[in-house]
């Protein structure tokens, strides 16, 4: 069976707070984890980041400087080198989650 879910990394620029706020929110919602201030990663459903998409567009104007949307594979991600203190991969990945379940 194919998995629809996607890794992926949203990273942001945004000078006002209330879009800033507005678009991290949208993130949290979405199920994805802050890794800095202006950067969420996880793994998400492919229809759900369409959604995650369209709403973030809706706040585009002159309010949003950037949104920048990565899709990236998991072979890929697992050769992310992290330096200083960095997230912890196993939670974006789900494997701490299985571990609970």
């Amino acid at each position: 069976m194919k998995t629809t879910a996607t890794l992926v990394w949203i990273i942001y620029d945004i000078v006002d707070d209330k879009p800033r706020a507005k678009i991290a929110k949208l993130c949290k919602e979405a199920g994805l984890y802050r890794v800095q201030k202006s950067v969420f990663l996880g793994t998400i459903e492919r229809n759900r980041l369409d959604e995650l998409r369209l709403q973030i567009e809706a706040w585009e104007n002159d309010e949003v400087d950037s949104v920048y949307i990565f899709p990236m594979c998991e072979a890929d991600f697992k050769k992310v080198i992290l330096l200083g203190q960095a997230f912890d991969k196993r939670m974006v990945t789900d494997e701490v989650r299985a571990l609970f379940l």
